[in-house]
């Protein structure tokens, strides 16, 4: 497959859509952004995108299994070639620190990364864009 020729799509928690709001203010993003789904609780992720109540209840809804399994289940979801996804804590939240879960690829072969530091809310959300976003144009160049 020819990687000018893909459709993606996103599976957003922490970051809120930003992620699909980055792709789409660009120019022609229409042909190959597929769409997004901002699933900010666990039952959105579970009956949208598929993550398994296990997974969650065994690695945390905060972790590189959900993080890759809500990639797997927005290339299902949206019939898309790649997606991209975040899942974490933005900010100190009810004793868990900062820790951001980015990943990034197709349903067979997913990819993710974690982000512990801590700028503020915003800023934190706005560095796990543009790590998703330059990991994902990592992959892309590594395919051709």
């Amino acid at each position: 497959m020819s990687t000018s020729n893909f459709q993606i799509s996103t599976a957003e928690s922490c970051t809120g859509g930003r992620i699909a709001a980055a792709i789409t203010a660009r120019s022609g993003a229409s042909r190959y952004f597929r769409g997004g789904l901002v699933a900010y609780q666990n039952d959105v992720k579970e009956q949208q995108l598929g993550v398994p109540r296990e997974m969650i209840d065994t690695y945390g809804v905060v972790s590189s299994q959900v993080a890759e399994q809500m990639v797997k289940g927005a290339c299902r979801l949206f019939h898309s070639d790649y997606a991209l996804a975040s899942t974490g804590y933005a900010e100190p939240w009810e004793g868990h620190e900062v820790e951001i879960w980015v990943a990034w690829g197709s349903e067979h072969d997913t990819h993710s990364l974690c982000l512990h530091e801590d700028f503020g809310r915003l800023k934190n959300v706005e560095l796990a864009t543009q790590c998703v976003l330059d990991e994902f144009a990592k992959y892309l160049m590594e395919l051709r």
